[in-house]
């Protein structure tokens, strides 16, 4: 039956009929049979892509999973073009662009090629587990982001199928370093940014987010931050500890201060965290910031603390100020000891949920109207993380989590809901065609 809702009239002309595609056109109506149609074609496209390992580190996979991409998009009309990044010790990105009707709306579509699982992850293979309830598939990437890579073939398919394609202006970032960015990221982000500065809207396919079984549209994502803190103190034997000669130590001090972060930083939208603490005698952490080492006695006063974090906040505006609160307690340091606390450069900025995000997802939700779908509120910035999209989202209005809906993401048995290709590609076809017909700004 769906082979013929996409491909005769007949099947049109049941689409139409049926209450759920009442308020489509004929084209959008065409839209969502081809969806449906190939649905088969979709899984065996991300199954092939979850079976190549693309870990961020892996940069003969990522540029494997770009010609997958550059296989899907060339035959459709777009212009592929492969951006190099192995200056940032990165493998790069794929860029795909194609023009349309003039003075139409300029769509930004963006994904990423790499994955988290490198090729020494035990977590390699995509296993479908379809059964009568739900058709469910296991794999690295399934979900974030070769799910969402799936949905935006699957979508630019139904609309050339549909002939709205060929009117559109997209252009196509997909990042070859998301999980893991390149350094300097000014570097790396430099072509998606001034992509952003062309586009009047921006769609961003990572994964569509649930609250209690419902789908949520995201119209903000938080920054992410990350922070050295190193605190030195007078070191002798810890008998004397707390004496005026040799004051609080180190680690005391550096819980103090992590003390004063929990108890003064709180404020809406933000969180912060520890991740790595060492502290003793000596004590340092590598160049990658992501293992620490220490020695020292327990009779002996360390002299040197370190702690690394992060924090996350919806605006940029926020985080200047929580960089401010965080300097100010950092300062006041304990007897003896000295504290000092650095930022890390290049961290994810903020996507703030603006009036121009809100109406994009009222334009979706008039999308999920129109196909007998329930509408999606706002999603809290809180339930979801930092995100490629905030590169751009100071230029122009966009809408994230256009990608499929999965579970485990980012640690062996990440699980995508296959079912959810469909709803997803049919939304973002649609949605797409609709906005492709408006005047740029």
């Amino acid at each position: 039956m769906r082979q013929s809702l996409a491909l005769t009239g007949a099947g049109l002309a049941l689409a139409f009929a049926n209450p759920a595609f009442a308020q489509l056109s004929k084209a959008e109506a065409k839209m969502a049979a081809t969806v449906d149609s190939e649905y088969e074609r979709s899984v065996a496209l991300l199954e092939r892509m979850v079976n190549q390992n693309s870990g961020t580190l892996n940069f003969d996979g990522v540029r494997k999973i770009a010609d997958m991409m550059r296989a899907e998009l060339e035959p459709m009309g777009f212009t592929v073009e492969w951006i190099d990044m192995s200056a940032a010790q990165r493998s790069g990105h794929l860029v795909a662009t194609k023009s349309g009707k003039k003075g139409t709306k300029r769509l930004l579509l963006i994904a990423h090629l790499d994955t988290v699982f490198e090729p020494d992850s035990p977590f390699q293979t995509f296993v479908r587990k379809k059964d009568g309830k739900s058709d469910l598939a296991e794999g690295p990437g399934a979900g974030d982001d070769k799910g969402g890579m799936t949905v935006i073939v699957a979508a630019l398919r139904a609309m050339q199928a549909a002939g709205t394609l060929k009117d559109a202006n997209i252009e196509i970032h997909m990042t070859g370093d998301e999980e893991d960015a390149g350094d300097p990221i000014e570097v790396t982000r430099a072509p998606l940014i001034a992509a952003g500065k062309r586009a009047d809207v921006a769609l961003d396919f990572e994964g569509l987010v649930q609250d209690q079984g419902r789908d949520m549209g995201s119209i903000a994502r938080r920054s992410s931050n990350s922070w050295k803190l190193e605190v030195s103190g007078a070191t002798g034997h810890s008998s004397l500890i707390f004496s005026p000669t040799y004051g609080d130590g180190a680690a005391f001090e550096l819980s103090r201060i992590l003390h004063r972060f929990r108890t003064e930083l709180p404020e809406t939208n933000l969180t912060f965290n520890v991740g790595l603490i060492a502290a003793g005698q000596e004590a340092g952490v590598d160049a990658g910031g992501i293992r620490a080492t220490a020695a020292g006695k327990t009779n002996i006063i360390p002299g040197i603390a370190l702690a690394r974090g992060d924090f996350r906040t919806l605006s940029e505006e926020q985080t200047a100020r929580v960089k401010t609160k965080m300097l100010a307690i950092v300062a006041d340091n304990a007897p003896k000891t000295k504290a000092t606390i650095s930022f890390d450069q290049g961290g994810y900025p903020a996507m703030a949920p603006t009036d121009g995000n809100r109406a994009l997802l009222d334009r979706l939700n008039s999308v999920n109207r129109d196909m007998g779908l329930a509408e999606m509120p706002a999603l809290d910035p809180l339930k979801r993380g930092a995100g490629d999209i905030s590169f751009v989202a100071g230029d122009v209005d966009g809408l994230a989590g256009l990608g499929t809906y999965s579970f485990g993401d980012h640690a062996p048995g990440e699980t995508v809901d296959l079912d959810s290709i469909r709803r997803q590609a049919k939304r973002a076809a649609i949605l797409m065609s609709r906005l492709a017909r408006e005047k740029a700004d």
